[in-house]
Parts: structure tokens; sequence; C-alpha cells
């Protein structure tokens, strides 16, 4: 089994079941690394090296030990009630986010909503909003107004990596980017 797939399957327990494994996240996310080993260990390969490897080489850095390693948490993306403790900070004026063309009738009747999540995902640069949109089907980016909807009261936060948070973005603040040849 690649270590690509067990990263999947640690997001799957870490951001939304950690009951598949029988392992509770403590109020913060934060999972028992022995224990996250031995659930994942009933039904596939692990070892603390894979473990530190797979947070050590993520690409979308999903995942952060704690100062002694005992203990590991998925930065966000979680739809199970956890404080991951980010604290409130002020966004770039503007933000993206990347979705599929499939999704777009809901978003311009009823704005961004975390649905699901926690959280609605931003980016802070239209490439990164491109490439999660691909990841939907055909990819459709907006562009956010977070400078008004901060002036407005709206409160963002930013993960550790780098991913912009926000309860949800009304229509107002939304503008359906037009691709061009230099976006794509």
């Amino acid at each position: 089994m690649s270590l690509d797939s067990i990263s999947k399957y640690m997001s799957l327990i870490l951001r939304h079941k950690p009951e598949t494994i029988g392992i509770t996240l403590d109020q913060h996310g934060w999972a028992d690394v022995e224990e996250l080993i031995k659930g994942i260990q009933k039904t596939r390969y692990l070892d603390r090296q894979m473990l530190e490897e797979i947070v050590r080489t993520d690409t979308k850095q999903r995942y952060s030990f704690n100062a002694d390693q005992t203990k590991i948490r998925a930065n966000q993306g979680h739809s199970i009630p956890v404080d991951v403790e980010l604290e409130e900070q002020m966004p770039p004026d503007w933000l993206w986010h990347g979705t599929a063309e499939k999704y777009t009738s809901s978003i311009e009747k009823q704005g961004l909503l975390a649905k699901t999540r926690l959280y609605v995902h931003l980016s802070v640069d239209l490439q990164t909003a491109l490439a999660v949109g691909k990841r939907h089907g055909k990819p459709v980016i907006y562009r956010i107004n977070s400078k008004k909807m901060k002036e407005d009261g709206y409160r963002f936060y930013c993960s550790v990596n780098g991913v912009w948070l926000t309860k949800r973005v009304p229509l107002n603040y939304l503008e359906r980017w037009k691709m061009g040849q230099d976006d794509i």
C-alpha cells in the first residue's frame, strides 16, 4: 500500500471519522500517535517512520505533530466539531475559491457555504484555486473580496498550511472569475 493511500485514509480518520479505527480526537483535533498507528495497522501496514514521512512530504501539508510528536492532527478540513486553535487574522484583499462547474448554480444562489465542513476553504492565489477546482471536474474560479468582508465583520483564519478559512462567503462578496489563457 502506498504512502499516498495511507495519507488519504489518515485524512478520513483525522478529519471525519476517527471511530473508523476506534480512536477519539481531543477537543483540538489531536490524536495519540501510537493509537493512530495501531488503529491503521488493523487494515494496512504503518510504522512510525512511515507516518513521519507522510507528514513531512505531504504536498498539501495536511497534518501536524505537536511539539514532542506524541500527537497528530489534520490542519483543517474537519467535518467533526474540533477547535484547531486558529487565531483570527487579517486576510489579503482578495482570496480565491476553486470549484467544479457542477456546483456553480448552488454557489450563485447561496454564496459559499461550509456545508459538511467547519469552514469554507479559500486560496491566496489563483493557481491554487485552479488546481483545487480541477480535482472536482471542469474548474470554475471565484474571486472573494475578503477585504470588504473583513471590514463588514466577517472572521478569517489561516491554517498552518496556508489555507484561508471563513464560515461563509455571501454572494455580494463573490465574483465569478473569467478565465483567460494566462490563467490556465
